[in-house]
């Protein structure tokens, strides 16, 4: 068993600092607008979790029977002894299909901005795979970071599950998967869970769940923003709406005032409108050549693609062969 004090964070009040500093950009640009990577206090990643469970949500589902029923030929791409190297660890139900699989990997290295989450699920992991080195890094994958330097001479591969790429605006996913690209270096290979286009009763289903588990899980968002910053949102003045946008392709997540209202954040007085959205995430959906070319723009190459029966899902394989500058 090998752990690794990797895990690490700015400091609190750094942390905080940077925290606000984006709330308050986005609460006074137009229009209004909130990151995702937000959602993720306990609470909220308690509550994706439910919205995995929830029947209308498909996307966890399918890509975990994808990731089994391929994990051989998936795993058998892999350059023997190297790292994985994943971006943004929820849970490990995914990885740890890929590690069970790959039994030439030498390391696992779980890439979170909570380093107390990468600590949590670090100990049970170094448990049950008790020959991999597991290398925890408390980082924001969408910032420049570094590698633990044990792996910077191992063959390394990506794995950015989830659908997370289509939380990006088509030209930041490209920007990601070059930082990407950099941070594994040449020749590495990335495997990437891509949602795909299909019929929007299906979408809208799936993020507005019967349950209201989505909901929830939207409005916490402001509810950790009272929290943490001293804000006094007022949760019964709004409300989660998710719709898709057919001429974009996403799937976007608001919350909308419910009437004329003033709130305070951070010491700082925002006003809305009746009908005023904050803007907390889109999801867009690509079809297999749509996604081929965003990753050829970004300079790498597909390899391989795997996708469910119903094409309601799809797993990547990229390689980038060139320096990335």
């Amino acid at each position: 068993m090998a752990t690794s004090s990797a895990a690490r964070q700015m400091p609190h009040d750094e942390a905080r600092c940077e925290f606000a500093r984006q709330i308050l950009a986005g609460l006074t640009a137009s229009p209004k607008h909130i990151a995702p990577k937000y959602f993720y206090d306990s609470t909220g990643s308690e509550l994706f979790e439910r919205i995995t469970e929830q029947p209308e949500y498909y996307p966890t589902r399918i890509e975990i029977a994808l990731l089994r029923q391929n994990a051989r030929k998936i795993v058998g791409l892999f350059p023997p002894g190297g790292a994985l190297v994943e971006f943004g660890m929820g849970s490990t139900t995914k990885a740890r299909i890929l590690l069970q699989a790959a039994t030439s990997l030498s390391a696992y290295v779980p890439v979170d901005i909570s380093a107390d989450h990468l600590r949590d699920e670090a100990k049970p992991l170094a448990l049950d795979f008790p020959h991999l080195e597991i290398l925890p890094v408390a980082a924001d994958f969408t910032q420049p970071f570094e590698l633990p330097p044990s792996i910077r001479s191992q063959p390394r591969v990506g794995f950015f599950p989830g659908s997370t790429i289509g939380n990006f605006e088509p030209e930041e996913a490209i920007l990601l998967l070059q930082r990407f690209a950099k941070v594994l270096g040449e020749g590495a290979l990335l495997i990437v869970g891509v949602d795909l286009v299909k019929d929007p009763e299906v979408l809208d289903a799936a993020y507005n769940d019967a349950r209201g588990v989505t909901a929830a899980f939207n409005l916490n968002l402001l509810t950790r923003i009272n929290h943490e910053l001293g804000g006094n949102f007022d949760l019964r003045s709004f409300e989660h709406r998710a719709f898709y946008n057919r001429s974009r392709n996403r799937v976007e997540m608001h919350l909308v005032s419910l009437k004329p209202q003033r709130v305070r954040v951070n010491g700082k007085v925002i006003d809305f409108q009746a009908g005023e959205t904050i803007h907390t995430e889109n999801s867009y959906k690509y079809s297999i050549e749509s996604f081929h070319a965003l990753a050829r723009s970004a300079g790498s190459k597909p390899v391989a693609v795997w996708v469910d029966t119903q094409k309601y899902f799809s797993i990547h394989m990229l390689a980038f062969e060139g320096e990335v500058r």
